[in-house]
Parts: structure tokens; sequence; C-alpha cells
């Protein structure tokens, strides 16, 4: 048997569960509904978040859903791509509350020149359940693609998920 843990989500710790050879979980103690949800988000995540798999629309915006869908108040995050449009890191960047979050683009610039990015897919959700763009959305989009531009870092898209649906600027032509 080989001792695992899943590391992004920071309730499972490492006594919790074993990952054996033959990919199946045995776990040492009971477990707490979040405790499963956060276990249950990590084996999807290592399922998902994989270069060679977020190679389209449809499952980069499942992975954004894992990510993001049952969130109690808004997160900002980046997916960071390399020129070929491979996965580089995928960031939280930004918190805010129920329904806001202040994204500074000179912070978002600094975590492109850090992975040294060539193009993003940017991703907040909404936790009310609606995916719709306000002007808000709309507008820090606008001023991230101009700062980005500046240092040759091309947005893809910007994803909004509410629950489970999600709304794509870039199909909406908001990009």
């Amino acid at each position: 048997m080989i001792n695992n843990t899943l590391s992004n989500h920071s309730a499972i710790s490492q006594p919790t569960f074993i990952k054996t050879e033959d990919n199946k979980y045995l776990l040492s103690e009971p477990l707490s509904k979040n405790q499963i949800y956060s276990l249950m988000l990590n084996i999807l995540e290592d399922e998902y978040y994989r270069p060679d798999q977020l190679t389209s629309p449809e499952k980069t915006r499942r992975f954004l859903q894992l990510k993001l869908a049952k969130s109690e108040h808004e997160i900002f995050s980046i997916v960071f791509m390399d020129s070929q449009h491979q996965v580089i890191a995928y960031e939280e960047l930004f918190r805010g509350t129920i329904d806001t979050a202040t994204i500074y683009p000179r912070e978002v610039v600094k975590r492109c020149l850090h992975h040294n990015a060539a193009a993003v897919i940017l991703a907040h959700c909404h936790p009310s359940g609606l995916p719709e763009p306000s002007q808000a959305d709309i507008r820090i989009t606008e001023r991230l693609v101009e700062a980005l531009k500046l240092v040759d870092v091309r947005i893809l898209d910007h994803i909004i998920v509410g629950g489970a649906n999600s709304v794509s600027m870039a199909e909406r032509g908001l990009i």
C-alpha cells in the first residue's frame, strides 16, 4: 500500500486515508461531510487537472466548477498557461464577500510574470448561483485585457461559475 495525501484541501490529513497501488482509497477514520467533499474534489481534480486534460472549453468549465461551485463567497482565480496553452498552474488570487471581490490588475500581472504565462483563463464564482456577468465583471475583464496586453499575456476566457452552471465571457463575445 502507498500512503498518500491529497494536497489542495487541508481538511484531509495524512492519517485520514491510504491510497493503494490499484488506486483505491481506504479510510482510516470517520470523515465529516466536508472532509468527504474535499476528498472528492481532490480525486476529481486529479482526473481533470492535467495539462492534457484541459483541452476543451467543456473540460475547463468542469474543472473550474469543481473548484468554485460550492464557495460561499466570491473567489477570483486564474489558470496560467504556456504558449501552447498547456496548464502551468491554477491559483485562487482574491477572495471576497458573498457578492463582490476586489481584483487588483497589478497583482494579476505579477502572478502572470511569476509563472511566465503566455495565456490565462480567468474565473470567478457567484455564490448566488446565477453566473450572468455583471457590468463590474465586464469592466474588470476589460481592464485585465488591457493590463495583460502590456506584458504579452492573452486572456483566453473569463468563466463565471454559479453553482452547477457557468458562463463563458468569450463565448458571449465579451472578450
